[in-house]
């Protein structure tokens, strides 16, 4: 079948985030001379998307959700537009009151004492505000090659960044941790400037036509943020001084093993966006057939990932970072992986049948599930971590499952609103 609009600019833009992530790490790890020394910046990444992909998904999907649906009607979407940038810099000025209030202890726990990337933890959640909404304006108005700019251009601009770093000799961390948090708006500003955020005036908007589901899909999205990055930041919390060099290649360890869920996201990329257009016409045997042949792709995909984290990864991470990572350690982290991709998928299901209250539980389970297990499974700093992130993602698993077995027995089919929803669900940032 020809592909779905979007599919091949929204596809380039991930390719180019996630290999500029693994660029960025190597050439950061390379500037500052250690793993040690590079160890803060790390903190700061995973810090960065455990919060504002979490946060400010929920405004994306609900802003593109909206557009989406007034374009449908012939009416602009400049009102819901405002309403949402209302929501978005209310939300964004109570999270980083929380994080001021709490910075102390944020600093010497997480930073080791160093202030200068708490201000770029804050300058990195307030910049992915107007980034989350630009892309929730260019999906919503069908612009995939804007959307996939300001996605691909965050990671390209950050390494870019850190090689001038690099070449003029900047060799402490303040700098780098400026380009993660500074990287994401050169996208935003980008597009801005070319007038693809541009919106038509509209009727008025009211509260309800852009928060139907807010609450719920922002419940389950910071949990589920949280989870995908809540090993590396569970080791810098938990590590003690002679452990820093380790927790930063365990760091390495789990962005390896996200490589399964970014092949996921291109599989969604090329799928979802039929499934919703199934949906949308009410060919809901044909919408199940796509779906089981989704499942069947995101089994085959983290089962690949399982064998090739164990067979081959441990060559892979030390050609990459030099570092020397176990094959336990490894297939434990693509095994939480693919359970935390499967369960993604079951999430997503479970959206495009309005379960939003149902999905935001099942990724709170999952975050309780995390807590208990690594607080009471070892006494090994990153065994308990890997049995924590598996737990998680089964018990989120397992909850799904459950939800999406009620939903089809009590008959409730999805909409092309709320499977629009469920294909840019999409917790994670790579």
């Amino acid at each position: 079948m020809p592909l779905p609009e979007g599919t091949i600019p929204v596809g380039i833009g991930l390719l180019v985030a996630g290999l500029a992530s693994f660029a960025f790490l190597r050439v950061g790890k390379n500037a500052l001379g250690s793993d040690e020394a590079f160890s803060p910046v790390l903190s700061l990444w995973f810090a960065t998307f455990a919060l504002a992909p979490g946060f400010f998904l929920p405004l994306e999907q609900e802003l593109g959700r909206a557009i989406s649906a007034r374009r449908a009607l012939g009416q602009g979407a400049r009102p819901v537009v405002r309403k949402v940038v209302l929501l978005g810099i209310a939300l964004a000025a109570i999270v980083i009151t929380i994080i001021i209030a709490a910075s102390p202890w944020i600093s010497q726990s997480y930073f080791g004492g160093d202030w200068v990337m708490l201000v770029a933890l804050i300058i990195a959640f307030a910049s992915y505000m107007p980034v989350q909404l630009a892309r929730g304006i260019a999906s919503g108005h069908g612009r995939f090659r804007a959307y996939a700019i300001v996605m691909g251009a965050d990671g390209a601009i950050r390494v870019l960044l850190c090689i001038a770093l690099a070449i003029v000799g900047v060799n402490t961390v303040g700098p780098y941790g400026m380009a993660v948090a500074l990287a994401p708006l050169a996208g935003f500003f980008y597009v801005y400037a070319r007038g693809q955020l541009r919106t038509e005036d509209g009727p008025p908007a009211t509260w309800q036509e852009v928060t139907p589901n807010l609450g719920w899909l922002l419940l389950g999205s910071v949990f589920a943020a949280g989870l995908v990055n809540a090993g590396p930041v569970a080791a810098t919390l938990m590590a003690d001084e002679s452990q820093k060099e380790f927790v930063t290649q365990f760091g390495y360890a789990v962005l390896l093993s996200r490589i399964p869920l970014f092949l996921f996201q291109a599989v969604q990329a090329a799928l979802l966006p039929r499934l919703a257009r199934l949906a949308a016409r009410n060919e809901f045997d044909e919408f199940r057939s796509g779906f089981r042949k989704l499942m069947i792709i995101v089994l085959a995909v983290g089962a690949a990932g399982i064998l090739g984290s164990f067979v081959l990864g441990p060559f892979v991470i030390e050609k990459m970072y030099d570092v020397d990572i176990s094959r336990r350690t490894l297939a434990m982290l693509a095994l939480g992986s693919a359970g935390y991709m499967i369960a993604l998928a079951l999430a997503q299901a479970v959206i495009a049948l309005k379960g939003h209250a149902l999905v935001g539980v099942g990724w709170g389970l999952g975050m309780v599930a995390f807590v208990v297990v690594t607080w009471l499974s070892s006494d090994e700093l990153f065994r308990r971590i890997e049995f924590g992130l598996v737990a998680s993602s089964v018990a989120a698993l397992i909850a799904f499952a459950i939800a999406l077995r009620h939903k089809l027995r009590t008959g409730s089919v999805p909409t092309s609103e709320s499977a629009m929803e469920a294909i840019i669900n999409m917790p994670f940032e790579s």
